[in-house]
């Protein structure tokens, strides 16, 4: 006897979320909205929603693709012949594509009004929700300007192409280019970090000096995005470490001798190309100060770690999103999620620390949109690596507890959770572990005159709450000794982080999150997720940051 035909479905499908798809990016996310136009960036509004709504349709779906379909290196072509090529999937050229067409490497320096750096923070942290692997290029693109005006006639040669709002990923010259990327090779076996270890050499073509042309004899370990068209990188001439931009291609179009070795093969951050490198005698011109190039290259440095601060917030919130969405939806025991209040709990404190992370990137980007302010530039040195430090080290657990929050369905890859969860290492490890970066802010403040003054006038007096007030007296203490002061570095850099984020909630005027962040994290708080104190609201912290479909 057979089973009849009306038998092979056995179930009814239901009690699933509804899919998120095409969503605004900009729309959904209130605080964004909020912390944009705070800092000055709300000229750029449609301009921002217009991004939003690309990141969440489009660009979403194509970053599943992108990481779905890692690129390939290819080192010879079919007659033998070296090539040097990495090929993508179009999806990552259709994510470059839209970036550089929006202006997310070149808004702040071809538009520097008030707000410029906020305005583009706010589209880089959307399309870093959408694909954040992308964001390797892009970054070191908008960063690489600052380091490249050390040298008025590369810079001359180069900007108008690094500003440029169109994308051409073809492997030929500069010159056949209407715009071009710009990549880096900084750290080598050997070093790591310790880029005074680098023992890659520098040989002068003819006169030596800034501007001059050299020859590069060396390897570097991490070469991030080896398809630009040039990068920035170290090595050694007579003088010491030297900064030099060194372009794919002679300037008679032959090919120049930089030699792709190997991909590597990361963690997450699958659509990016990372590799390791051989100059063998690479032609590269010099940038800034010979012996200088440490210096020179922190101008580029300290932007790609403001973009750690920026790609971090961003995939927390996306994680926010997608939980809280899932949450709203989904029921268990017959209630939905979202209404229950041991995760309601959960999923305030997702979004505090959201919020936290994002008002403190932003405060950021007002620094930067205000570098000829002294109060203002000292700021910048120091939470550059406050910043980078904090939020990158708070994303991959608050990502987790987000997956977490959606059961199996976190955990598998048809959901985001599990590419957010893979990236989020990558900004703390990335221009300088934790380590370096507590070290960095002992360093700035016991180096560079004006620094802790400019804390502590940016922390103020505690602004009418007497725990903030509390927890700034009990810093200024933790730094004043200095018996220990390395061995309690990370303290000291996570007791800044939480201090300039409780300060900046409580500036915005809205009580109901300044409230909960303080009591939560200067308080006696849990050391997880979900340990919000009594007396929270916490069904209004969601609300606030609960996605609504419009």
């Amino acid at each position: 006897m057979s089973v009849s035909h009306e038998y092979a479905e056995t179930h009814e499908v239901f009690n699933q979320v509804p899919p998120l798809d095409g969503a605004n990016l900009y729309r959904v996310d209130l605080p964004l909205q909020e912390w944009t136009r705070r800092f000055d960036g709300g000229w750029a509004e449609a301009r921002i929603e217009a991004y939003g709504a690309l990141a969440g349709g489009p660009l979403m779906a194509a970053g599943f693709l992108a990481n779905e379909n890692k690129p390939v290196f290819k080192s010879h072509d079919r007659y033998g012949h070296r090539i040097d090529l990495v090929e993508f999937h179009p999806a990552y050229h259709q994510l470059m594509a839209a970036a550089i067409e929006h202006g997310i490497p070149s808004m702040p320096w071809t538009d520097s009004r008030a707000g410029a750096q906020v305005a583009r923070a706010a589209m880089s942290y959307m399309h870093s929700q959408a694909e954040a692997g992308s964001g390797c290029p892009l970054t070191m693109t908008y960063a690489s300007v600052p380091a490249l005006k050390l040298q008025p006639d590369l810079a001359e040669a180069w900007l108008p192409k690094i500003l440029a709002t169109q994308y051409d990923p073809r492997n030929v010259p500069m010159s056949q280019k209407a715009g071009v990327t710009i990549g880096m090779a900084m750290t080598e076996k050997q070093g790591g970090t310790d880029v005074r270890a680098n023992t890659t050499k520098a040989y002068p073509v003819g006169i030596p000096g800034p501007g001059q042309a050299y020859e590069l004899v060396g390897h570097k370990w991490f070469c991030s995005a080896p398809m630009c068209d040039a990068f920035l990188t170290l090595a050694n001439t007579d003088k010491g470490l030297t900064c030099f931009l060194l372009p794919r291609h002679r300037p008679d179009g032959t090919r120049n001798e930089f030699y792709i070795q190997r991909l590597k093969n990361k963690l997450g951050n699958w659509s990016n190309a990372s590799s390791e490198v051989e100059f063998r005698g690479a032609l590269a011109w010099m940038v800034g100060e010979e012996g200088r190039g440490v210096p020179t290259i922190i101008e580029m440095v300290s932007l790609t770690r403001f973009d750690c601060m920026v790609g971090s917030s961003a995939l927390m919130r996306q994680a926010l999103t997608q939980a809280a969405h899932h949450c709203a939806h989904r029921k268990v025991g017959g209630r939905v999620l979202s209404e229950q209040p041991l995760m309601q709990n959960v999923l305030a404190d997702l979004a505090l620390e959201s919020e936290a992370a994002l008002a403190l990137t932003m405060r950021m980007g007002k620094a930067l949109d205000n570098p000829h302010d002294a109060q203002e530039d000292k700021f910048a040195r120091l939470v550059t690596a406050v910043g980078k430090y904090w939020i990158c080290k708070r994303a991959p657990a608050m990502i987790n507890e987000a997956a977490e929050c959606m059961g199996g369905a976190g955990y598998v890859e048809d959901t985001i959770l599990p590419r957010l969860y893979r990236e989020a290492p990558v900004n703390s490890t990335w221009e300088g572990s934790g380590n370096v970066q507590c070290l960095d802010v002992l360093r700035a403040l016991s180096k560079e005159p004006g620094v802790l003054d400019a804390l502590f006038h940016e922390l103020g007096d505690g602004h009418g709450d007497a725990r903030l007030a509390t927890f700034i007296g009990n810093l200024k203490a933790g730094f004043a000794d200095t018996s220990d002061i390395q061995y309690r570095a990370r303290q000291l850099t996570e007791d800044v982080a939480v201090a300039l984020q409780a300060k900046l909630l409580l500036e915005a005027g809205n009580s109901l999150v300044s409230d909960a962040f303080i009591a939560s994290r200067l308080g006696q708080g849990g050391r997880v997720y979900g340990t919000l104190p009594r007396g929270i609201d916490a069904e209004a912290l969601l609300a606030r940051s609960t996605p609504h479909l419009v």
